[in-house]
């Protein structure tokens, strides 16, 4: 079945993937930022700063899909269902997703499922709440002092998945350093299979939570008590961790501030 497409086009709208950053929302590329300007449709997630819902057109029209662990999630067929039919419908489309659409944002399958529709789909990279916020930490995700490594990694799986599963312990043995997306409700098994692999239980670890806006706070501990302290002080997600040597060389005094995800972007 074919969309008859927007008025005035040949075809279908076209569907930006555009990555909102990691929540401070001056870390909003300029693409990201005149897309938003520009649009006539606008399809988000649940971690996305209000200040950025604020900078879209009167009149456009809005979806939220947003996924959260707990709560009431849209599945992921519904939402490419949702993007094929505004693209029938509409010129210009943001799917507006947190962080990069690329990184652990399911971008790629949306991507394909726009494109297998004859959709054009564009990607907006976005920054990364898994180097924002330790950055925002103070923490370096690399550092030449730290070893020569760094591996981005998901702890929450979609538990169908016919290969295998994140191997944590080589993860321990091949890589100087992790940044973990989603990991919180996993960690005491992360950190368990981590030092099974043989990472010491006095490895520097952090989490950070909310990282880059107003409500921020982080936890440095050794890997060994890094989930026995989290559930002492209450953590909770969104978190990212960070496993090895790059913890110790955090520098608290370069810390960014915060920002507050609902003011207005100033520009």
């Amino acid at each position: 079945m074919s969309a008859s497409p927007p008025s005035g086009v040949s075809g279908p709208g076209t569907v930006y993937l555009v990555g909102a950053g990691p929540g401070d929302p001056e870390l909003l590329t300029l693409k990201a930022h005149r897309l938003l300007r520009q649009c006539d449709a606008l399809v988000y997630d649940a971690l996305v700063p209000k200040a950025l819902l604020d900078l879209v057109p009167p009149g456009c029209e809005r979806r939220f899909v947003g996924k959260r662990r707990g709560h009431h999630s849209v599945p992921q067929p519904s939402t490419n269902a949702v993007l094929v039919a505004l693209a029938a419908t509409h010129r210009m489309i943001v799917r507006l997703k947190g962080g990069d659409p690329f990184l652990f944002g399911r971008g790629g399958e949306e991507a394909a499922h726009l494109a297998s529709h004859g959709i054009p789909v564009q990607v907006v990279p976005g920054v990364t709440s898994g180097i924002a916020a330790p950055a925002y930490a103070g923490i370096p995700v690399t550092h030449r002092r730290a070893g020569s490594s760094v591996t981005f990694v998901t702890g929450h799986e979609e538990i169908d998945k016919a290969r295998r599963g994140v191997d944590w312990q080589g993860l321990a043995r091949s890589s100087d350093g992790l940044v973990i997306y989603m990991g919180l409700h996993n960690l005491a098994r992360i950190c368990q299979e981590l030092m099974a692999g043989g990472l010491d239980p006095s490895t520097p670890a952090a989490v950070i939570q909310q990282g880059t806006v107003r409500g921020q706070r982080s936890l440095v501990a050794e890997l060994g008590s890094l989930a026995e302290r989290v559930d002492q002080e209450a953590f909770s997600s969104p978190s990212i961790v960070v496993v090895g040597a790059m913890v110790a060389e955090r520098i608290e005094a370069c810390a960014p501030t915060p920002a507050d995800a609902e003011m207005p972007i100033p520009f």
